[in-house]
């Protein structure tokens, strides 16, 4: 290896600390992180550090948190004073704009949590699991000003598990980007790295999700409604309204098995088996979270939650 090189590292939430924990542990010298301001955050609402910035902080490297890049003529000194070699992206929070991304004496670098060209945009691990994906992955890539249209320098695939909900597959693609992000930035450096441009065929975006999109249409397959169920778990989390008592419930887990009825209609409610219709098919639901309660699996609930056979979810 050369030079150690001079990193900068923007990222802000979890995914982007076991990335930056890489970066700490290898020969390269972190110089600065900068990360989203603190937020309150809890049930408590105390203004927290971000994840990102405990993390830096632990390793007594110097912090920045600025409220906006763009127009900012303070950030971009403060930036570049670090003299970054490369600038490493993971989770942020912001866009970056054109001077920020000619900062460093190589690129800036983004670990995005999919398959490029397909799902870019801000929420790429849950658009795979709700659309049914068999595989995700992490690319690396060389920053653009498009939406993660950059060319790409590494990519490596996983499988997603038939139950896998969002926040697993969160975390396995977290340390993936981290195995990743060294060899990434010592080849572009090398020269090794052939930077592969992305093509538009085949792209998909995948914006950022809303609480809106948790809301459940027993109206589709029993495929789809299964993956939306783990694809938004834990967030935005996917919900419905039991009719009869207009009480909101949310569905973390189910599995796709046969069965017919009106969409939205409970079929079975009995020890360990909570199956409810839907356009095609039917779930098994497997874990579930009444209102003003912890998510439980369904025996749990059906024990202390009066549901009856024939009973509707939706609307």
């Amino acid at each position: 290896m050369s030079t150690p090189l001079r990193v900068v590292y923007m990222g802000t939430p979890d995914f982007a600390v076991p990335a930056l924990q890489a970066l700490i542990d290898s020969p390269h010298d972190v110089v600065g992180v900068v990360t989203q301001p603190d937020r309150k955050s809890g049930r408590g609402k105390k203004v927290q550090p971000t994840p990102v910035k405990a993390c830096a902080l632990a390793a007594g490297i110097d912090v920045y948190q600025p409220p906006k890049l763009r127009n900012n003529d303070e950030a971009f000194e403060r930036i570049s004073a670090w003299e970054p070699d490369v600038c490493v992206v993971a989770a942020y929070g912001q866009i970056l704009p054109q001077r920020f991304l000619d900062i460093p004496r190589l690129h800036c670098v983004n670990i995005h949590a999919s398959l490029l060209p397909k799902y870019r945009g801000a929420s790429p691990i849950n658009a795979a699991i709700v659309h049914g994906e068999e595989e995700s992955g992490v690319t690396t890539m060389i920053m653009e000003a498009g939406l993660d249209t950059g060319p790409m320098l590494l990519k490596e695939s996983v499988p997603i598990g038939r139950l896998e909900t969002a926040q697993e597959l969160h975390d396995r693609l977290s340390e993936l980007g981290a195995k990743m992000i060294v060899p990434t930035i010592e080849g572009l450096d090398a020269g090794t790295i052939e930077p592969e441009p992305q093509s538009d065929e085949g792209s998909t975006y995948a914006p950022l999700m809303s609480k809106a999109d948790g809301q459940i249409d027993w109206a589709k397959t029993a495929t789809q409604v299964a993956n939306q169920m783990r694809g938004l778990n834990p967030w935005p989390g996917a919900y419905s309204d039991l009719v009869e008592t207009d009480q909101r419930i949310k569905f973390h887990l189910a599995e796709p098995i046969e069965g017919h009825g009106q969409p939205g209609e409970v079929l079975v409610a009995a020890k360990d088996n909570l199956t409810i219709a839907c356009g095609e098919g039917a779930v098994k639901v497997l874990k579930i979270q009444p209102p003003g309660s912890r998510a439980m699996a369904a025996q749990d609930f059906l024990n202390g939650f009066d549901l009856a056979v024939g009973s509707h979810f939706g609307g």
